[in-house]
């Protein structure tokens, strides 16, 4: 597989300001990484679930922001449901809220994942691990 630069990242619609201050610290810490994702959820499309997976496989790992609020987000969990599909390295991350979801409440695909607590070495170990190199010729 060829090296990528791209790091997915999987939020729920309700969740975009914990994503952009994700993608903030990523650019801070990474700036040879870019992040990508699909602010547009439309889990009802087929085309769209295409598309989020051809985006998904292109990238070098998945970071998954979870809330309470991924119970209801089709589109995000749809999103998670491709990175495990494709094998890629794959960190999930919450606030100290999201110890306090019962696992009972999880989508199933991510019950029996580890969610860790969003810390910035969390995130730096995590993308120091991916094959992510610079763009500049």
């Amino acid at each position: 597989m060829a090296s990528t630069n791209q790091v997915f990242i999987s939020f729920a619609l309700k969740d975009t300001e914990l994503r952009d201050k994700l993608v903030d610290q990523i650019n801070k810490e990474k700036p040879e990484a870019k992040c990508v994702d699909m602010p547009l959820k439309k889990s009802w499309e087929s085309a769209w679930k295409t598309e989020v997976q051809d985006t998904v496989r292109g990238c070098a790992g998945v970071i998954g922001l979870i809330s309470e609020s991924i119970t209801k987000a089709d589109g995000q969990q749809w999103e998670l449901r491709c990175a495990i599909d494709s094998g890629l390295p794959l960190l999930l991350i919450g606030d100290k809220y999201s110890k306090d979801i019962p696992a009972k409440q999880l989508p199933e695909l991510i019950r029996d994942k580890d969610i860790r607590l969003w810390e910035e070495a969390i995130v730096s170990g995590f993308l120091n691990r991916l094959n992510i190199t610079s763009t500049d010729e």
